[in-house]
């Protein structure tokens, strides 16, 4: 009996192994993981980008064919946005007093002015005691002007009789009084009319309506944003004699093409002054006292491959780096040494061989791709 049982206990046991198992209701092992796809953006063993056609789209990933040509040794320099002097103008009162609108208000900024132009009033605001002693001084003069109008009418009725010079002499005191009491009355409530020196943009506003202002006290400032000065600070004297041209970047991105003027002769914290004039008659992207970065090029020449600046990115060492499109969907980098050529692109001296295709637009994206 026993050797028929165990026989089919094991067969029993073996039936059970192969049913199927359910779990119950409040039994969960998980929403099950996604089977990773191969045609995904990732980065390779090697350190290159594998990165499909479609993303490439969906990033917008341009590159361009280097090529390597002289471009001048360029020097950068830190730099701040002035007025230029000829072009630009400060509005200040000559007396204290209480500023009121002009015939138009007072101006906003950004508003375009014409030279000559009023802008504002500023009406004397003299003190108690000032304002007395010009009262008393206007009082003295009519009683001085009254006595001079008798004496000429006492000297017209002898005329004939009393020497024509000294009636002359009386008419002349009648008129040098009167206009002394108009200077002096006039005086007590003078009223000075700001004008825009020069014609442009308002730039800043350092007045409300109402005012108290002090003399030489600058309430408003008046640019040509087409017109700018760029001063620079350069250490090497040795570059005076060696600059060829320059221009501001004030944005990655962004050129501004300059024209050198000149540079002082006496140092100031150690460093020369270099000064700039913007070219052309459009307007700047830049603005007054705006610190911006100042790229000088020399007469020097150097080998490089001129790439957009975007195209040089950072990596996890912080060194310079360019993407390059190695394959159809692949790209790999490649650390370079750049010199900054102007705002928008730099020159790759090292690191990258002329008919390679870098990416010029998108390298940040690609670098961020792991």
């Amino acid at each position: 009996m026993n050797k028929n049982i165990k026989p089919f206990a094991i067969l029993l046991a073996a039936l059970l192994s192969l049913a199927p198992a359910w779990a119950g209701p409040e039994h969960n092992h998980g929403e099950s993981t996604p089977a990773a796809t191969g045609n995904a953006p990732k980065r390779l063993p090697d350190g290159s980008v594998f990165l499909p056609k479609n993303s490439q789209r969906q990033l917008a990933v341009r590159t361009v064919v280097a090529e390597e040509r002289l471009t001048p040794q360029s020097v950068e320099l830190t730099g701040r946005v002035l007025m230029d002097s000829n072009s630009g103008g400060r509005v200040q009162p000559t007396q204290a007093g209480r500023v009121e609108a002009g015939p138009r208000g007072l101006p906003r900024l950004g508003q375009r002015v014409q030279k000559g132009e009023a802008l504002a009033v500023v009406r004397s605001s003299a003190s108690a005691i000032e304002r007395g002693n010009q009262q008393s001084q206007s009082a003295e003069l009519r009683a001085q002007l009254d006595l001079a109008r008798r004496r000429v009418d006492r000297l017209s009725q002898l005329e004939g009789t009393v020497p024509q010079k000294d009636i002359e002499a009386a008419r002349s005191d009648v008129v040098s009084l009167q206009q002394r009491l108009a200077a002096v009355s006039a005086s007590v409530s003078a009223v000075e009319t700001l004008t825009a020196p020069v014609a442009g943009v308002v730039s800043a506003i350092n007045v409300v309506a109402g005012q108290v202002v002090d003399a030489r006290e600058i309430l408003f400032e008046i640019v040509d944003p087409s017109k700018l000065i760029v001063e620079a600070q350069a250490f090497d004297v040795a570059l005076l004699s060696n600059i060829g041209a320059a221009s501001a970047a004030p944005a990655l991105g962004v050129s501004v093409p300059l024209s050198f003027m000149g540079a002082g002769r006496a140092q100031r914290e150690g460093a020369i002054p270099l000064q700039f004039r913007t070219t052309g008659s459009a307007e700047i992207p830049m603005a007054v006292n705006q610190a911006v970065k100042v790229l000088v090029h020399t007469k020097s020449m150097v080998k490089g491959v001129a790439v957009p600046a975007a195209s040089v990115v950072k990596s996890a060492s912080n060194q310079d780096l360019v993407w390059v499109h190695a394959g159809a969907e692949t790209f790999q980098a490649r650390p370079v040494r750049v010199a900054p050529l102007d705002g928008a692109t730099v020159s790759v001296v090292d690191g990258l061989k002329a008919g390679e295709r870098v990416v010029t637009q998108g390298a940040a994206l690609v670098n961020q791709v792991r």
